[in-house]
């Protein structure tokens, strides 16, 4: 709002100093009809000296959200798609049933492989007995060396088997889950892809049924430019800071249709390596998203602060104005005489503008009554009243 109330001001000024100079036209001829020789008093401005304070730089740049997890859903063992447990963009928690998998040839499978290992075990009881048994008789020469052999043998077989059975029904039980596909976090599901009715998984593939985001929190990525980039580089070698990843770097985002920054979050991944063929690096910002009103593939305008902040030179904003030359302010010098002063402004604080070049700290801005200031002219400055007064 006052940025744009700043725009606005500046419009007007550049159409008022239009008429100004119209009107001294005007005026000039109007005096060679005068011949009472009077001339009007100075115009009464408001002056005010530039406001120190400490303020940080921030980088601009654009970038597009995406969700911190995405996970496409597939079919890991074959049979017909029984049933779809949700609504297409419906927000599902973590272990939700989602599709079933027909499951009857999988639970007989289980139930195979359960029966074979009971056999198994039943023939390890057995084979335990008689190698007992014969041992015994062996020693009573009721019974030969080779018998006893040939339990030992069933015993070890019986035991192998047991374990081989044990895998069988782990792997039995493994497909039975997979029959059911259930959410692996918190997220927004998308469309189904595939119908119930259709046969899934055939020949060993992994047909996709489904796609789930998570978008809280959210990312957001955007690149730096090697200027940028290097300017970072160079203070943070001056602060002694670690890397850009573990320092707790605040970045703000905004949407299109949103004033300002109003989305804070941090910096958490930069690229290991600046991409040849544009010169930038890859940054990464996670948002927290509570509302998930914030879709993955939006573009938002980003803001990084700097890493040091700096002493600057402040107006208002209504102060600045502009016109083909570029951005100007309106100083009194000590004469009282208003000089145009081309600036070059930097972020803004409040209501208040950051001067970075074309200003000093003693110098006299008109920050009211600049529509009645004309460079070269003279005028009746008047400080402003500070606001402890």
């Amino acid at each position: 709002m006052v940025k744009g109330r700043i725009a606005s001001l500046r419009l007007w000024r550049g159409v008022a100093s239009l008429l100004m100079v119209i009107g001294i036209a005007g005026g000039t001829i109007g005096c060679r009809e005068n011949t009472s020789g009077s001339t009007a008093a100075p115009p009464l401005v408001t002056v005010a000296r530039p406001t120190t304070q400490t303020v940080t730089d921030y980088l601009n740049f654009t970038g597009n959200t995406a969700p911190t997890d995405s996970v496409t859903l597939v079919a890991r063992v074959e049979g017909y798609l029984e049933k779809n447990h949700f609504t297409d963009g419906s927000w599902v928690k973590k272990d939700d049933l989602l599709f079933t998998i027909q499951q009857d040839q999988y639970k007989a499978q289980l139930q195979q492989a359960e029966a074979q290992l009971a056999a198994q075990k039943a023939s390890l009881w057995h084979a335990t007995t008689e190698l007992a048994r014969y041992t015994a008789l062996l020693k009573e020469d009721a019974a030969t060396q080779t018998q006893v052999d040939q339990w030992r043998y069933q015993k070890e077989s019986a035991e192998a088997g047991i374990l081989n059975a044990q895998a069988q029904v782990e792997l039995a039980k493994l497909n039975l889950s997979y029959t059911t596909v259930r959410a692996p976090f918190n997220g927004r599901m998308g469309r189904h892809l595939v119908n119930p009715g259709n046969v899934v998984g055939a020949m060993g593939q992994q047909t996709a049924l489904g796609l789930i985001d998570q978008i809280d929190p959210i990312y957001v990525y955007f690149t730096i430019n090697e200027r940028d980039l290097l300017r970072v580089i160079e203070r943070q070698k001056s602060t002694g800071g670690p890397t850009i990843e573990q320092r707790r770097i605040p970045v703000y985002f905004g949407m299109a249709n949103e004033e300002g920054y109003p989305h804070e979050g941090r910096l958490d991944f930069a690229s290991i390596n600046v991409a040849p063929t544009t010169g930038t690096l890859q940054l990464r910002g996670i948002f927290a998203n509570p509302n998930r009103t914030i879709l993955p593939g939006l573009f938002v305008r980003v803001r990084v602060p700097a890493l040091q902040q700096r002493d600057a030179l402040l107006v208002p904003g209504d102060s600045v104005s502009f016109d083909q030359q570029g951005e100007f302010l309106l100083v009194v010098n000590n004469k009282n005489v208003v000089e145009r002063r081309g600036v070059k402004t930097g972020p803004q604080v409040g209501e208040l503008l950051v001067i970075n070049e074309g200003l000093k700290p003693d110098d006299l801005v008109i920050v009211e009554g600049g529509l009645q200031a004309i460079p070269g002219r003279t005028v009746n400055p008047q400080h402003a009243t500070s606001s402890s007064k």
